[in-house]
């Protein structure tokens, strides 16, 4: 059986089950969600959530939190990378640089925005990387992005603080960092162009997430207390 009989025959039978309802899902785990999750109604697998909640979980990191405003993060993303500047022969900030520099040099080739169909959300990951990469993008501004993360969501009364959460958080902010493909054909009026930017959602996301806080994971233990007590101070 080759590969790609294989993937058609798992999407086939992926596909019949979630046609399928369940009677046991009866109930979305949000709390004050009368909705059925998405396997108790035909229209998927997820045991958990209803469609919406499971939408809103694949985009924020969270069923019901949404993802801080530009304008509210901002702010701690300055002082995270001016923090980072001051104390850049910190050790840890040394080895949290070099690992997110080795993240983007080993992420494979630099594949347009618009090639990305058919690749796994592992093999999306890389090429987000691998953009940056292009971009040319300092590695400090990766890791003040995580900063960033950790840093708001200590001030936030009602942070949500599982780690799939500042995960996404961060690998949205990454992912904004160099996101789309851009071209150019042609001169004056009659000039083509084409901007493409990939969905910052679902599995992708987390992939990144999860090596930008493996690479920044000995800074937050090491120095956190060091961090700016708040973004506007």
């Amino acid at each position: 059986m080759t590969n790609w009989t294989a993937k058609r025959e798992r999407k086939t039978e992926v596909k019949g089950r979630a046609n399928e309802p369940s009677a046991m899902f009866t109930r979305c785990r949000v709390v004050g969600c009368g909705r059925p999750a998405r396997a108790g109604t035909g229209d998927g697998l997820d045991t958990r959530f209803c469609r919406s909640h499971a939408d809103h979980h694949s985009r924020h990191g969270s069923p019901y939190k949404s993802s801080y405003k530009a304008q509210e993060i901002n702010p701690y993303r300055a002082a995270a990378l001016t923090w980072l500047e001051t104390n850049q022969s910190d050790t840890y900030v040394v080895n949290a640089v070099d690992r997110v520099a080795t993240l983007v040099r080993t992420a494979g080739p630099h594949v347009e925005a618009f090639r990305l169909r058919g690749l796994s959300p592992q093999d999306r990951a890389k090429a987000a990387w691998a953009r940056l990469r292009k971009a040319g993008i300092d590695p400090r501004r990766v890791v003040a992005a995580w900063l960033a993360v950790e840093m708001i969501i200590r001030d936030d009364p009602q942070a949500e603080r599982k780690s799939e959460f500042k995960q996404v958080q961060a690998a949205k902010l990454v992912h904004r960092m160099a996101s789309g493909t851009h071209k150019r054909w042609g001169e004056g009026p009659t000039a083509t162009e084409l901007h493409v930017y990939p969905r910052p959602r679902g599995r992708v996301l987390r992939h990144i997430g999860e090596a930008l806080e493996a690479a920044c994971e000995l800074l937050v233990e090491h120095r956190r207390k060091a961090f700016p007590e708040t973004a506007r101070a």
